[in-house]
């Protein structure tokens, strides 16, 4: 792998609003192609230079290559950016295994993979076993890294080689990353945190005020914690950046798409009209089931989770949901234990 930290070919897969931030981002300091599957898609950013789609108002670089023919995408890649959906993970690294791709690799989507409920991790050693990766993940939205605004990250991988050479490669100008080994822990932080946004824009467009959001989601980071824990995750990640403040931004920012879920929810709009409507993928959608199987599976209470489980797939109205965990038994404030 190339080690030269001002001369790294990236190709980010996916052009949706987080592809399209950090192709632009790291164009600056590296030869960065982006890669969408519709090739109108690609003529369009090319011919007006931006994502008016994903992400309009942000001018692409001008070295920014655009590619839609995936193994032209690639052809010169050290390292891949992938940042399709959860649910389109699988198949975009079977391509990739049909393209003999064996070089190191970092996901950025969060979520679980419908219907397994398997991590990221899990998938890519499924289908490109033996190849190098780790999970990019933080507090970040697309729009706030296009624009340069100071963000910060970690990179978690189960190899200390990889996180030794692509860590400070990726690090600079106003983007931190930091590095972990552990991916579990980031990989959860990143895709529960996406199920509880939705309920603080439940709790917020009831009008239940700050205190409410302060608690649900200091009581919401107990509830991942212990999920973390049981599955092997460690501890000080969920007090970290893929954890808590993770969960903070994706609460408390108005450019969340989990947390518009929950507005929405709570002014009386269906599911079905909320996600034909929204314009982007809300990853917590799917990861509310992923969660609930994970806590039957591990033993594992989270009751935020399943309220949020019960309003969007078994007609639970929201108020409702909120008073039954109003009315939960009192107990001590540990987020080790139930």
């Amino acid at each position: 792998m190339n080690s030269d930290c001002n001369n790294l070919p990236i190709t980010v897969l996916g052009a949706g609003a987080w592809g399209t931030a950090l192709a632009t981002h790291f164009a600056g300091r590296h030869p960065v192609t982006l890669w969408t599957r519709s090739q109108p898609h690609a003529e369009a950013m090319r011919e007006y230079r931006q994502n008016a789609r994903y992400l309009p108002g942000i001018a692409l670089p001008l070295p920014l290559s655009i590619e839609f023919e995936l193994g032209t995408a690639i052809s010169h890649a050290e390292l891949l950016l992938i940042a399709v959906p959860s649910s389109g993970l699988r198949s975009l690294l079977v391509n990739l295994a049909a393209l003999k791709w064996g070089k190191p690799l970092i996901w950025v989507c969060k979520g679980f993979e419908e219907g397994t409920g398997k991590l990221p991790h899990q998938v890519i050693e499924e289908t490109l076993p033996g190849v190098a990766s780790g999970a990019l993940s933080g507090p970040s939205f697309a729009l706030e890294v296009a624009k340069g605004l100071p963000t910060a990250l970690t990179l978690a991988s189960h190899d200390a080689s990889l996180t030794g050479i692509i860590a400070p490669c990726l690090h600079g100008g106003n983007l931190r990353v930091y590095t972990t080994q552990d991916v579990i822990g980031v990989e959860l932080g990143g895709a529960i945190k996406n199920v509880i946004a939705i309920a603080a824009g439940i709790s917020d467009g009831l009008g239940f005020g700050f205190n409410a959001r302060a608690a649900l989601i200091t009581r919401s980071a107990a509830e991942i914690t212990r999920l973390g824990i049981a599955m092997g995750g460690h501890l000080e990640t969920f007090m970290g950046l893929t954890g808590m403040g993770d969960l903070i931004l994706t609460c408390t920012g108005e450019l969340s798409r989990n947390r518009q879920v929950g507005l929405r929810l709570a002014r009386g709009e269906t599911l079905n009209t909320i996600l034909s409507t929204i314009g982007h993928v809300a990853e917590g959608v799917t990861s509310a089931r992923e969660t609930l199987r994970l806590a039957e599976q591990y033993k594992v209470d989270m009751p935020i989770s399943r309220a949020v489980y019960a309003i969007l797939y078994e007609n639970l109205p929201p108020r409702q949901a909120v008073e039954a965990l109003l009315h939960r038994d009192q107990k001590a404030e540990d987020p080790r234990t139930q």
